[in-house]
């Protein structure tokens, strides 16, 4: 795989897991949708489906879609990032700009597609939700604390059953995605990867939102230092119970 298909690759999965993923979150929370006040479980389910479409578009690079787990897998000592693509601060590179850009573009799709919605009458908070995390009681240590927990549970059992997110199969991953949401979401929201939260920050920060506030970047390195602190530690010690 070429460089230039890596990218493209890690992109599109990336940007399909934040359209979808996002999208959820605005179907929820934001006035007037079909799915107003559809509750956590259906933006958890969601976000676990967003997963499974992500992994499907990004298989031949390892559907990585996520820093944390390209993190993972070179704290792991694999010798690839997936088929045919070797570890390498370069590749490494191409993953988390991939994620990124696609992370951005993909939030701001979704909001293309609730533009109406956007519009009406709603807090900053709630516009601000549809793109990024934010922490149910602000303290930065201890929500530091619960994103490294959930990224550790992700990028430990990815890895831990043969190194690379399509050996699983999109729909265990997508299942372990709504398992932690559902036990370990409730403090922060689980950003669980750094693209997932910095990508549609910056863009809210740029798109036309009205009355969309702060992006609140006073909080934004949570989501971010700590997904990658969970995922290095799950790839340090999915080695020694790896089965593949």
């Amino acid at each position: 795989m070429s460089s230039g298909e890596l990218f493209i690759t890690e992109f599109l999965g990336t940007m399909i897991l934040l359209l979808g993923g996002a999208g959820v979150v605005a179907n929820v929370i934001l006035p007037k949708t079909k799915g107003f006040n559809g509750g956590w479980l259906l933006i958890n389910f969601g976000w676990g489906l967003a997963v499974f479409a992500g992994v499907f578009v990004a298989f031949s690079s390892g559907a990585h879609i996520n820093p944390a787990v390209t993190f993972g897998i070179w704290a792991s000592g694999a010798s690839e990032f997936g088929p045919g693509i070797p570890v390498n601060a370069a590749n490494g590179f191409i993953y988390i700009s991939a994620q990124m850009a696609g992370a951005a573009v993909g939030s701001a799709v979704a909001f293309l597609a609730y533009k109406k919605h956007f519009d009406e009458e709603a807090p900053p908070a709630t516009k601000l939700a549809v793109f990024s995390t934010g922490p149910e009681i602000r303290s930065y240590g201890w929500n530091f604390v619960t994103e490294v927990v959930g990224t550790f549970f992700l990028v430990f059992l990815v890895l831990s059953f043969g190194n690379w997110p399509g050996d699983m199969g999109p729909l265990a991953v997508a299942l372990i995605v709504v398992g932690i949401g559902a036990s370990l979401g409730g403090p922060t929201g689980y950003a669980i990867n750094p693209a997932r939260d910095l990508g549609p920050r910056i863009a809210h920060a740029l798109l036309p939102i009205k009355g969309k506030g702060s992006s609140d970047w006073g909080y934004s390195w949570v989501p971010v230092l700590g997904p990658i602190v969970g995922g290095v530690l799950g790839g340090l010690l999915a080695p020694a119970v790896a089965f593949g």
